[in-house]
């Protein structure tokens, strides 16, 4: 009785441990652009390559939502951390390869309306996932 408890315990636990090591955030890990000359309405374009691709059914012309998790501490109440996960705006797929992609940026809400989220563009590190309808 006691052995088959156990195998079933070690089912559990293997079955948990599995699931967790699927569980992955996708980030944006590199950003190129282009050299600014200094014209006037000059457009820099930028790639950003992120962690995400075919495998997660990524493919070309795939938006992106891109995340920014902000965390501030209030000093008043109990020493409180409040964490924000904010969406900031998003991608669209240009080339998509097995684990990762290029994209290119599609809206930002930076700087709409007065927003403003610690820094003035997105950044390496931002979480990016597939834009739900």
């Amino acid at each position: 009785m006691k052995r088959k408890n156990l195998q079933i315990l070690m089912g559990v636990i293997f079955m948990f441990t599995a699931s967790m090591a699927f569980a992955r955030d996708f980030i944006i890990f590199s950003i190129v652009q282009d050299l600014p000359m200094g014209y006037e309405q000059e457009v820099v374009n930028k790639n950003f390559y992120v962690n995400i691709g075919s495998e997660q059914g990524v493919n070309e012309g795939t938006t992106l939502d891109v995340v920014r998790t902000i965390s501030r501490l209030d000093p008043y109440k109990r020493k409180e951390r409040y964490t924000y996960n904010i969406k900031i705006g998003e991608l669209e797929v240009l080339h998509s390869e097995k684990g990762s992609a290029i994209a290119t940026l599609k809206e930002s809400n930076v700087g709409k309306d007065q927003k403003v989220y610690d820094i003035g563009s997105f950044m390496v590190g931002d979480r990016v996932n597939v834009k739900v309808k």
